[in-house]
């Protein structure tokens, strides 16, 4: 027997099969296989078609299915992890209006500071443990002052995972996690804030209903099956967006445990015990394990600017293989010679306060510079960005006892993970696990077994611990160089 888990990502979709007794990997790929187009009509926008996330979560699933020449009968449930804080809305037949505006869209900044101010930080971060900020709810009031013709057709907005979970089951529904998510769950109340939805003049009918977490949260039509080629009756049992979920897969479940992704964007996610919210730097949602008996939550530090300036690099400077651009890198100095890459040309960036910074490139000397400086600059920087991040998470109060990364994107960077390690003096320990394969085991966590879950993770994914180097001291210059870079340009925003 088997489960299926799925990852609708802004690059692609992943799909991963595991065998349902061991939690064994079966088979992992993704749709398509270039990556999916954000498209961005003006400055700061981005947008996705969701019926391209299903589409390719239909190919991905036929192809895991043949190519893992398995009886598709055998797939007994599906785990379903999805990129954060969009917005999807949808009319009565559940049709979507218009494009999701996705997470890294940055059109609602001033709509979220506005109702920050209005409404007052004490209530904000006491209720949502954040400011509104750019988030689904303030991305919702977006479309209501902009768009009023669309906005008075909407049934129900939702998040991106919301919206899969609608096509395989006909079925309207979200979670706590997702309302976290967009700044729609009130801690103190325990309940859907809407007091901020009233704030905004968004009727409160157009929230879905909520279903937990770990339980039947509908199953599979017969036309979704048709599409899809998954046995129609099966139940989806699980949903999360995706940094809650990389935590579970990389089993970050307890306060002072802290996940790592480095991809388009780059994030730490420390899980804390629940307490208001000390910085708008630093965002707080609800955590998979999330009780109220044991209020577990997500620090979520991001940085937009990550993984999105090397591969920026990688299409614009011959297309050379990350692993060649690797190479090139690992044969300059720490420190770059000088260069220095600031990368945070992805949008507004949270950890600034929702500014908007751009990609710099500094200090180059045409002379003694080339495309090997670049690499490695832009590693460093990314890398920096994180150490600064790390900052930011220890000032908001979060414990970090240990670091768990995914073995994919950046953290296949001896460099990049070499000078995160050294920098923040903590280990991180790679594993071989992606969110597809956490959405799928955690099929498995209806019985709350988190155990058995742990020891699945440790026994088939673990792969190496990158330590802190003893010779930190270039590392730290080269960071403090850096800083002093961050922190001109800064005063200027």
């Amino acid at each position: 027997m088997y489960y299926i888990g799925y990852d609708i990502g802004s690059s692609s979709v992943k799909a991963a099969l595991v065998e349902a007794e061991t939690g064994k990997k079966v088979i992992v790929l993704n749709e398509p296989q270039n990556e999916m187009e954000i498209l961005s009509i003006h400055p700061d926008w981005a947008e996705q078609d969701p019926e391209i996330w299903w589409k390719h979560i239909c190919t991905a699933t036929k192809r895991a299915i043949k190519e893992a020449n398995i009886d598709a009968s055998k797939i007994q449930g599906i785990g379903i992890s999805y990129q954060m804080h969009g917005l999807v809305i949808v009319d009565k037949e559940g049709a979507p209006l218009r494009n999701s505006i996705i997470w890294c869209d940055s059109r609602a900044v001033e709509i979220g500071n506005k109702a920050f101010t209005e409404i007052g930080e004490e209530k904000c971060m006491s209720h949502l443990l954040n400011s509104p900020g750019n988030f689904t709810a303030s991305k919702l009031k977006w479309v209501k002052e902009n768009e009023p013709q669309l906005y008075s057709k909407i049934a129900k907005y939702m998040l991106p995972g919301d919206y899969i979970a609608l096509k395989l089951t006909g079925e309207v529904t979200t979670t706590k996690n997702g309302l976290s998510e967009g700044m729609l769950w009130d801690y103190k109340e325990n309940k859907v804030a809407d007091w901020l939805l009233d704030y905004y003049g968004i009727d409160q009918s157009l929230t879905p209903k909520i279903v937990e977490n770990f339980t039947n949260q509908g199953v599979v039509t017969e036309k979704a099956s048709a599409e899809s080629g998954l046995p129609a009756g099966i139940p989806i049992v699980y949903r999360a967006g995706d940094q809650p979920n990389n935590a579970l897969s990389l089993n970050v479940l307890n306060p002072g445990e802290v996940a790592a992704t480095g991809g388009t964007s780059g994030v730490f996610y420390a899980v804390s015990e629940m307490s208001s919210g000390k910085s708008t730097r630093v965002n707080n949602f609800v955590h998979v394990n999330y009780e109220l008996e044991t209020p577990r939550v997500g620090k979520l530090l991001n940085i937009n600017g990550a993984g999105i300036q090397y591969r920026w690099l990688r299409n614009n400077m011959g297309n050379e293989s990350y692993e060649v651009m690797n190479e090139k890198a690992s044969n300059i100095e720490i420190g770059s010679e000088g260069v220095v890459v600031i990368p945070f040309g992805n949008g507004a960036e949270r950890m600034f306060n929702n500014k908007t910074i751009g990609t710099h490139f500094l200090n180059l000397n045409l002379n003694i510079h080339n495309s090997a400086h670049l690499f490695r600059a832009s590693l460093e920087g990314i890398a920096f960005s994180f150490v600064y991040g790390m900052e930011c998470l220890k000032d908001d109060n979060a414990t970090i006892n240990v670091i768990r990364a995914g073995n994919d994107n950046l953290f296949r960077s001896e460099i990049f993970s070499n000078t995160v390690a050294t920098l923040i003096g903590h280990e991180i320990e790679i594993y071989n696990t992606t969110g597809a394969v956490g959405a799928a085991r955690a099929v498995g966590l209806k019985d709350g077994d988190y155990g058995k879950f742990g020891a699945n993770v440790s026994d088939n994914d673990h792969v190496m611990t990158f330590l802190p180097l003893h010779n930190k001291e270039p590392y730290e210059a080269a960071y403090k160089k850096w800083k002093q870079e961050l922190e001109l340009i800064l005063t200027t925003k």
